[in-house]
């Protein structure tokens, strides 16, 4: 596998863990109630958010020594590491890697030490909020300037931040709905329900962002002058891929929330719930399989050239 391939797959990895990181922490906080954020047979999180914190922090290390080997030309195994105290002492790239680093320990700390189950979830969101925001720093968004530099920031920084709270809460639902002949497993069922249902209002809201900074974004990397050009070039090839997979996301979200909430109401109420949690699951997993795909497009679309910089060039 060649430099870009590895850079691709070392991003794909970054933007899957710190997405789910924050998005998977600030669940509970609003979906559930106080006695079922502390007990683990309704969602255990601790070990998972953990072994996404690890995570993170083993990719970024990884993907700086492929940052070094594609800027140097020597292989991984042999880091210039003169190159690496350059990158970090005097670029914006090793700004935010430090930054990542610090905040995904901060967020493993607070995993590991926090008693208070309130604290850690919170401490846990707000660190790993943090460390994805990084990602934007190294992004297209980093590299404009002035006050339409720093739009570009914070819309692609909310984008984010809603893409992690839709993409957590899918994984979340996940986990509650999973098969499972215990006896709690009945009433994660019910739990799931009620989130469900109020979760309805926080997708909206999601999706709303996601949907507003997407028209500002796509401003900025390729200009609505140059929609026509979209299909003739692999940037504009992959966003309208991407595009069609987040119109997926939605209709698969209305058909949970119009269709299948209901349905699995009705399931509980009548006490056969295996058929309604089954569908719901299937639903859920298209949905996971749909974000997936999208943040490896997103992880492939930073490493080319947008086709605003194409047209000004």
């Amino acid at each position: 596998m060649d430099t870009d391939w590895l850079m691709i797959a070392t991003r794909f990895g970054l933007y899957f863990c710190l997405i789910l990181l924050p998005g998977l922490a600030a669940f509970p906080l609003y979906a559930l109630q106080k006695a079922e954020r502390s007990d683990d047979a309704v969602l255990s999180l601790r070990g998972v958010l953990s072994i996404g914190a690890v995570t993170g922090l083993v990719l970024s290390g990884f993907g700086f020594l492929v940052l070094m080997a594609s800027m140097t030309g020597n292989p991984i195994a042999e880091p210039d590491w003169e190159t690496g105290r350059a990158i970090l002492s005097e670029s914006a790239i090793g700004t935010a890697w430090l930054a990542r680093m610090v905040a995904l320990s901060a967020a493993l700390f607070a995993l590991l030490f926090c008693r208070g189950n309130l604290q850690r979830l919170v401490m846990t969101t707000l660190a790993a909020a943090a460390a994805l925001s990084t990602l934007v720093w190294t992004g297209h968004a980093g590299a404009g300037e002035g006050r339409l530099g720093l739009l570009h920031m914070v819309s692609d920084v909310l984008h984010m931040f809603a893409a992690a709270v839709w993409l957590g809460g899918i994984a979340a639902f996940l986990m509650l709905l999973r098969p499972a002949r215990d006896e709690a497993s009945g009433n994660r069922i019910v739990i799931a329900h009620r989130a469900l249902e109020q979760f309805s209002f926080v997708g909206a809201i999601c999706v709303s962002i996601i949907a507003i900074t997407g028209l500002i974004n796509g401003q900025f990397l390729v200009g609505y002058a140059n929609l026509l050009d979209l299909p003739g070039s692999p940037y504009g090839q992959l966003l309208i891929a991407k595009i069609v997979l987040v119109g997926v996301m939605i209709l698969l979200a209305a058909q949970n929330r119009w269709r299948l909430t209901p349905s699995l109401h009705e399931a509980i109420a009548h006490g056969e719930t295996a058929s309604a949690a089954a569908a719901m699951r299937k639903s859920l997993l298209l949905e996971a399989g749909a974000a997936i795909a999208i943040l490896f497009l997103v992880a492939w679309l930073g490493t080319l050239e947008p086709i605003a910089s194409m047209a000004i060039a």
